[in-house]
């Protein structure tokens, strides 16, 4: 079964581009345009990996990674931003993120850290 990429961003023009390049690729997409849509979500596969934009309307991306974390979800998270700074880097890095990229992406780039970033998890018992 092909992984399952699941996008946390509310801009839809991000969330179109990025599902395009990411089923381009032959993985499974899934969008969300909020952190609480994605919570609200019940099936989550455990073949799976989260691309979520650090600022997001209501809950943060980070503070989705940690909800999820309580939740006890172990998914790996790359972070986007477009409000890139030291300090959000050192956030995400310390929130453990899988990646961190800053808009516009880089596409190979972001495919090749989803791809690294499932490998990873599979090797540490996702």
């Amino acid at each position: 079964m092909p992984p399952e990429i699941y996008i946390v961003d509310d801009d839809a023009s991000v969330r179109r581009a990025m599902e395009r390049l990411i089923r381009s690729a032959g993985m499974k997409v899934r969008t969300f345009a909020s952190a609480q849509e994605f919570l609200d979500f019940e099936t989550v596969s455990q073949n799976a990996c989260m691309i979520v934009d650090i600022t997001l309307q209501g809950m943060s991306g980070l503070e989705l990674q940690k909800e999820l974390r309580t939740r006890g979800s172990h998914l790996p998270v790359i972070f986007i931003t477009g409000f890139d700074s030291p300090e959000t880097r050192e956030r995400a890095k310390k929130a453990g993120a899988a990646g961190y990229f800053r808009k516009p992406l880089d596409g190979q780039a972001l495919l090749d850290t989803i791809k690294w970033a499932l490998a990873r998890d599979h090797k540490q018992g996702g």
